[in-house]
């Protein structure tokens, strides 16, 4: 019995000491991966945070460089010649290509980290791919390239971002024109995909040409970030590699996906596959709206060309990069505007007291006080709170236009900004001022 009773108590123990030691292993394992949870979360904090100042680092420049050659192509600094004013739009032509390099990347790293979500709306597949067609239009004439159009009239509507799908068509097409020789053919064909026993059909968009075509063991490598095909030094075509990826990406975000056919030599073909509810023969027309064929926010004519008082409206420009001020304050001054300049923060908020200005352009990283604060400040004085304020910042990561409406903006534009584009917008504000008083 005592010997028994020995062992009853020797396997107790055993098994005590057994469930502690696995509680102790589970803590420990809940420990390493709260820590790596932890280190997880501070490298996509570090990330983002990288992003949002290459985005800002790198779009400041680009807003000099662009808004300076606006400036002179409309002559505000004098009269250019037509020697110069080909080497500015050469300047222009390189600083765009350049800003929509830095606008991949990016997209790029926003759609992996999931901050970009999609803003669906009722398109009209034909616009779509007219205002998709226009941006490759002057790339192709130049190349004796002709572009054609397959578009059953039964397909009127789809449900998608419009912007992110149009930016998917502009990619293949600007790609299809490049590696298609002069006096080739690109075609883009819409279909409906009709599926079996459901009520969900796919909408095919498919774009071929008649270029050099991609082999089998390279089309593989189309959809791997910073991967081009012709990666030698002596490579025939420029580019990041990315402009692919981001298709894929922004299909894949839509639920659908992205096919291709190519043969060597002959020709390819890319074919996107977006979700739909269409069913033939169902008319929508009339829920159609007419798409600008640009971006620019044009005001209606009334706004643009309404009079100016006789004393010229006074803007308040807070702006601490001395390159910067001079393109912004140049072009509004030959545009009829008085200007004054704040180089910080508190400058702004000291002249926006004293001078009650207009409209205030505000820029957000400042010295001393940042321009989210600034406005905090402006909004405070009883005789600012009505005050236009436009948020003009290299600032353009997700979240960052809601933040300066949040702290007081009323509008908000991202660097680089196009000049004309700014002088429009102040028209729509002043008239909109003068007509409510």
């Amino acid at each position: 019995v005592l010997l028994t009773g020995l062992m009853i108590l020797q396997n107790g123990e055993s098994a005590i000491w057994s469930s502690v030691q696995d509680i102790s292993d589970r803590k420990q394992a809940e420990t390493k991966l709260h820590l790596a949870n932890e280190e997880l979360v501070r490298a996509t904090r570090l990330k983002d945070e990288f992003l949002a100042n290459m985005s800002h680092e790198l779009r400041t420049p680009l807003n000099a460089i662009l808004g300076m050659t606006e400036g002179l192509q409309e002559e505000v600094f004098g009269i250019v010649n037509d020697r110069q004013l080909k080497a500015l739009r050469t300047v222009e032509k390189s600083a765009s290509h350049l800003l929509s390099l830095i606008n991949d990347i990016l997209d790029v790293a926003k759609i992996e980290s999931g901050q970009i979500t999609l803003d669906y709306n009722k398109v009209s597949v034909k616009q779509l791919c007219a205002s998709s067609l226009s941006f490759v239009k002057q790339q192709a004439l130049k190349k004796n390239i002709q572009l054609h159009t397959e578009i059953p009239a039964n397909i009127e509507l789809i449900s998608v971002d419009e912007v992110r799908i149009r930016q998917v068509l502009i990619n293949l097409l600007t790609n299809a024109v490049k590696f298609t020789p002069e006096r080739g053919t690109v075609t883009l064909t819409v279909s409906l995909l009709l599926q079996e026993n459901t009520s969900l059909n796919y909408l095919r968009i498919a774009i071929r040409d008649t270029g050099i075509g991609i082999s089998p063991e390279n089309a593989a490598k189309l959809f791997k970030p910073f991967v081009q095909i012709d990666g030698a030094l002596n490579r025939q075509q420029t580019g990041t590699g990315l402009g692919l990826v981001l298709v894929k990406q922004i299909v894949e975000l839509h639920g659908g996906k992205v096919g291709l056919t190519s043969e060597l030599g002959v020709s390819s073909c890319f074919t996107i596959d977006l979700p739909c509810s269409h069913a033939p023969g169902i008319n929508l027309s009339s829920q159609v709206g007419s798409l600008p064929l640009d971006q620019e926010s044009t005001p209606p004519l009334a706004l643009a060309n309404a009079p100016m008082s006789d004393q010229p409206p006074l803007v308040l420009l807070a702006e601490d990069n001395p390159a910067n001020v001079a393109t912004i304050s140049s072009y509004l001054q030959a545009k009829g505007y008085r200007i004054l300049v704040a180089n910080n923060g508190w400058k702004a908020v000291e002249l926006s007291i004293s001078h009650q200005p207009d409209v205030i352009l505000m820029d957000i990283q400042m010295p001393d006080l940042d321009g989210l604060e600034a406005m905090g400040q402006i909004r405070q004085q009883s005789s600012l709170q009505d005050t236009p304020i436009v948020a003009l910042t290299a600032l353009a990561m997700k979240g960052d236009q809601e933040r300066c409406l949040a702290a007081g903006a009323d509008y908000y534009l991202s660097k680089p900004v196009k000049l004309k584009q700014l002088d429009n917008l102040l028209k729509e504000i002043l008239a909109h001022r003068r007509s409510a008083n």
